[in-house]
């Protein structure tokens, strides 16, 4: 039986719930400090006085750095390499210099760009004396007037810099013709919120130097990445900088990136002479490591009177930072998501002096799909004609944009399960015509939709003497199952049980591999992880073939295949030799082989994207206007299915996150000082246990031969998509009232 496709237990889930996996800040390290971050407090001036005297005659006080007394990092030039001190290229004359990472404040000089950013770092000897001195550290600022208005800071509109497959603008067709002749016309403004990422481990990092080599373990989506930027930083050789992760609590797209606190424990670290630990507090993470910024959309759509999408016009505002430019990329699921003769779309920043936003869960495609799936409704209702329906007239059977085919579509398929199984036809259209008891009732759908996306990924797979395999890539499980799921797919490669298989991961001296971003680590390493799999068999058969002694010696390779830890032949089974007694005979030296898996030209031929639907119930007391969601049904194509109860937990993550989305999430923000009031756990609302029903998932059989080998797409963040969409549609079924601003709170009802 092949391990792709079964729903094996968590390779890692022993050692989680016992306590023994080694997350980012529980690394055993001699002679370790502790390092604490002070943050400002105002959104804009500069620091006028620190009171470092006091703080450093605290007990186990041993360094206070501060812009004042920071080490000084090489400049970057704007070809992004090193320059002047410390560096081992020299800028061109006239040639624009720049802090090592604009993202990332790193005490270089006094300036304050946003309240919450880093102003100072106090190691000491205890995590108790260094937070102590911490608090007690007195910071002065010259104040200076911020833009913390985000309708004043519309006024001067941005266009950002296009991005590989988000462009700023993009059109086909005309939309201003094509909405002359359109019976059926909207204009609607939809908004979302800032919201910040509360991932259970919060940001961490060990910084420990050795020489000039440095070690960081850090809590982190992307090891690669963050040796690269430390390289960069502080102007050495990558090949010094060692990054290793092998647990990660949670990221959701906040560690993806670099931020301060991992270069500011290194500095401190070199500074002070000794490891240093720095974790952040959870107040800590609203601010200086990223938010989903604000967002406001125009959606205009033009439509036939059967309902054919003629025009469709996409506009977003996004907020940015004055730090550095984030898009938030909402109009990307509006132009591969219906077919439409006429489409146009356009993204827009909005600067204040807040935090760099920064990737959160399906950026862009969730907060863009409640705009669009919302407007879509909106249309069924002016329409009168089913929410399904009109989805399924506006089908794109080939990719809209590119007008390339898809490499698999499997959304009518979604659209029927889901609908059978939630009982759609059941529906009565009318808003308020539903009721149990008092209560209004609710059905609301939306179609889910998110990229399949893909990088170049190495692994390296070793057969041991004893039959055991152990697969290598520098990649990372964020909680998600990549443990598992690589060790599945190196067993059906290799033809040996999973039990035999250990994957390792999280350690730049493991191969290469790209952030766990984007829903792209099974499609990215998998096929790495297959291909090196597959190279060590083949070497274990050649050797077989060319041993004397081995019932296979003579055979071609190619009438050669392995199962259960047999190398047999295909015509005749009972012919046959174990793996370990090839590698014993061979002298017992391990059998290893490294693999490369790159993606070509497929995406330039054909259209990669996962597809699904969801159907949501709501219940509204007409009262008090609370909200609960008892059941939600999906269906999703996401390609082969690599491990059915892992693939069925991201898939419900996802779901729950967006019902979170969809009624609570929300950065309260005090925008006369720019700084979030409700940065814990207690005040930033998220779902619990209690307020989730149940929870219906399919995931349908979809065959796609060009995404990659394994035919596997990412479902990390499919499953937030759509679902904030279906429940504000189901709650105007319930109440008649279109709430076009989340979340849907209760206020918004009564």
């Amino acid at each position: 039986m092949s391990a792709i496709g079964q729903g094996i237990n968590r390779a890692d889930g022993r050692l989680k719930v016992t306590g023994q996996a080694t997350y980012s800040a529980e690394h055993k390290i001699p002679h370790l400090a502790y390092g604490m971050l002070v943050l400002s407090t105002v959104p804009k001036g500069r620091i006028a006085a620190i009171d470092v005297a006091s703080i450093k005659r605290m007990p186990g006080v041993m360094l206070v750095m501060t812009h004042q007394n920071a080490l000084k990092l090489p400049k970057q030039n704007a070809e992004g390499k090193t320059g002047g001190s410390g560096g081992k290229e020299q800028s061109k004359p006239n040639q624009k210099q720049q802090p090592p990472n604009p993202k990332m404040s790193l005490l270089q000089d006094d300036r304050v760009e946003y309240n919450a950013q880093p102003v100072a770092v106090v190691v000491a000897d205890t995590f108790e004396h260094a937070r102590d001195a911490a608090r007690r550290l007195q910071v002065r600022y010259a104040t200076q007037p911020a833009q913390l208005d985000f309708q004043k800071a519309k006024l001067k509109l941005r266009r950002p810099e296009p991005q590989p497959e988000r462009p700023s603008d993009t059109g086909r067709g005309n939309v201003a013709r094509s909405m002359e002749r359109a019976a059926q016309k909207l204009d609607l403004l939809y908004t979302t919120p800032m919201e910040n990422h509360n991932p259970l481990e919060p940001h961490a990092t060990i910084a420990a130097w050795d020489g000039d080599g440095l070690t960081l373990y850090d809590a982190t989506q992307n090891v690669s990445g963050v040796r690269r930027t430390a390289a960069q930083a502080f102007g050495i050789d990558p090949e010094k900088v060692r990054v290793v992760c092998p647990f990660v609590g949670g990221g959701f797209g906040c560690k993806g990136s670099t931020w301060s606190h991992v270069m500011l424990a290194a500095m401190a670290s070199r500074m002070a002479g000794v490891p240093v630990k720095l974790v952040l507090e959870r107040t800590q993470m609203y601010g200086p490591v990223g938010a989903r910024p604000l967002t406001e959309q125009r959606l205009r759509l033009g439509a036939s009177s059967e309902g054919k999408l003629l025009a469709v016009s996409h506009d977003t505002v996004s907020s940015t930072s004055f730090v550095d430019d984030f898009v938030e990329p909402c109009t990307a699921v509006t132009r591969k998501a219906y077919a439409s003769e006429s489409l146009q779309t356009s993204q827009r920043l909005a600067t204040l002096n807040v935090g760099v936003p920064t990737y959160m869960r399906a950026p862009g495609e969730s907060s863009g799909s409640f705009a669009l799936e919302s407007a879509m409704d909106e249309l069924a209702y002016a329409l009168k004609v089913d929410p399904v329906q009109l989805r399924l007239t506006n089908y794109a059977e080939k990719e809209p944009e590119k007008d390339i085919p898809w490499s698999s579509k499997s959304l009518r398929e979604c659209y029927r399960i889901g609908a059978e199984r939630f009982g759609w036809a059941r529906r009565t259209p009318a808003p308020g015509s539903m009721r149990a008891g008092r209560t209004l009732v609710g059905w609301g759908m939306a179609t889910a939709s998110y990229p399949a996306n893909r990088k170049g990924a190495k692994a390296s797979a070793t057969i041991d003497a004893d039959g055991s395999v152990v697969v290598r890539s520098g990649t990372h499980d964020l909680g998600t199952g990549t443990y598992t799921v690589m060790a599945q797919i190196a067993a059906d490669a290799l033809g040996v049980d999973v039990s035999r298989v250990r994957f390792e991961l999280g350690d730049t001296r493991l191969p290469e591999a790209p952030v766990s971003g984007g829903s792209q680590t099974v499609a990215s390493v998998g096929p790495a992880v297959h291909q090196a799999a597959r190279a060590a068999r083949d070497k274990l058969i050649a050797t077989a073939l060319g041993d004397s002694a081995s019932n296979l010696h003579g055979m071609n390779a190619n009438d050669v295949d392995a199962a259960n830890g047999w190398l047999f032949a295909k015509a005749d089974p009972a012919r046959r030799d174990a793996m370990t007694a090839v590698v014993s005979r061979a002298g017992g030296q391990p059998v290893s082989a490294d693999a490369e898996a790159n993606q070509g030209d497929e995406k330039k031929r054909y259209g990669m994207q996962a597809f699904g639907a969801v159907f949501v119930e709501v219940h509204v007391d007409p009262d008090l206007g609370t909200i609960r969601v008892p059941r939600i049904v999906a269906a999703y194509g996401v390609g082969t299915v690599i491990n059915r109860k892992t693939t069925h937990s991201q898939l419900m993550g996802g779901i729950v996150w967006g019902l979170g989305m969809g009624l609570m999430e929300k950065t309260e923000m005090d925008w006369r000082v720019g700084r979030a009031v409700n940065a814990n756990l207690a005040d930033y609302h998220v779902p619990v246990n209690a307020d989730i029903g149940s929870i219906d998932i399919t995931m349908v059989d979809e065959h796609d031969p060009y995404i990659n080998e394994l035919g596997a797409k990412g479902v990390g963040e499919i499953g937030i998509t759509g679902v904030a969409a279906a429940i504000a549609n189901a709650v105007y079924h319930a109440t008649g009232k279109r709430i076009r601003d989340l979340p849907i709170t209760p206020d918004k009802l009564i």
